[in-house]
């Protein structure tokens, strides 16, 4: 549905994106996820016609976005990060604006509109002002007017910004939905929004693609965390215990490698390093603790997570970046 091939673009000297290329198939639901500049809404407008790249090429379902642009429109639903809604309209009146503008046959456009109102949630509101809603109910009518020509591409430019905890879940929840019918490609830079919606992530960085895959791919791909333990018995003999085992392995283990994370009554939290952890470090762990008498009431290991991912890879330059 989706093609994009070193895709550029560049304000003067300044350049926001710096070739990126990627797909996206019939069906998928993909976070564009980057932290702010990241060249996350310059893609969304440069694939939706808003803007034209500097170079590379983008397909939208077939048809170019540059040569083709009034094609890419019409087979594309459109968010854009500030909802472009007319506030002296009502829901009912700006919907049929819409979809006549959006060349909807003056015969489904009832029907048409009526889907998108179902969809969206918008049945309680549809005789009000814009003006009068709240703002994720102004969302939702932004959303409502993205879907109300049956567009087969959705593009959503931060759609749950400025919103709060409860809208956030609403609107969400219609993302989700429209995801069943749609293709959707959702930029944000809210972790929870991709990993509860989306069914590939994308992470843009200074203008490049610097991952992509699963959320849990993603996260896989990171090395496992520390192996943490808490246990009850005399914390000196504990520790020495516990870094004879790390000493042990071959793993190259530093001092530094258990450390106490924390003390409580009758108990500590212990962590031992990844760099120190081999695959039969945890058995021998439990088997040392049960043969000295003291118990062991908590062994896990500790888990990377998408945060952990999108710190890691968008907190340092990428390569072309720190060239200049």
């Amino acid at each position: 549905m989706i093609e994009v091939q070193d895709l550029q673009k560049s304000y003067g000297f300044a350049r926001a994106l710096r070739g990126i290329s990627f797909s996206v198939s019939k069906g998928e639901v993909v976070g564009f996820l980057g932290p702010n500049g990241a060249g996350k809404s310059t893609t969304m407008k440069i694939l939706t016609g808003y803007l034209a790249p500097t170079g590379g090429r983008g397909v939208v379902n077939g048809h170019d976005v540059v040569a083709e642009s009034l094609q890419v429109r019409e087979c594309v639903g459109y968010l854009p990060e500030s909802t472009p809604l007319y506030s002296e309209m009502r829901v009912d009146d700006y919907l049929a604006f819409v979809a006549e503008i959006r060349g909807v046959a003056a015969a489904k456009r009832s029907s048409k509109i009526g889907r998108a109102v179902e969809l969206c949630g918008l049945g309680a509101v549809t005789g009000k002002n814009i003006s009068e809603l709240s703002k994720g109910y102004k969302q939702r009518v932004g959303l409502a007017q993205a879907i109300v020509h049956e567009p087969p591409v959705l593009i959503l430019d931060e759609p749950t910004s400025g919103l709060d905890p409860n809208q956030i879940v609403e609107v969400r929840g219609l993302i989700e939905r429209l995801g069943e019918e749609h293709t959707v490609v959702l930029s944000t830079h809210y972790l929870q929004e991709v990993e509860k919606t989306c069914t590939r992530v994308i992470i843009v960085h200074q203008g490049e693609i610097v991952a992509d895959g699963t959320a849990a791919q993603l996260v896989s791909s990171r090395p496992e965390g520390a192996l943490l333990l808490t246990i009850r018995g005399p914390e000196p003999e504990v520790l020495a215990r516990l870094r004879a085992l790390v000493s042990g392995a071959d793993v190259g283990a530093d001092a530094d490698a258990v450390a106490v994370t924390e003390r409580r009554e009758g108990s500590v939290d212990y962590s031992v390093a990844v760099s120190s952890v081999d695959g039969q470090l945890p058995e021998a762990v439990v088997r040392q603790i049960v043969n000295a008498g003291w118990d062991l009431l908590a062994l896990r290991r500790e888990q990377a997570s998408l945060e952990d991912v999108f710190r890691e890879l968008t907190l340092t330059p990428t390569a072309e970046a720190s060239r200049g």
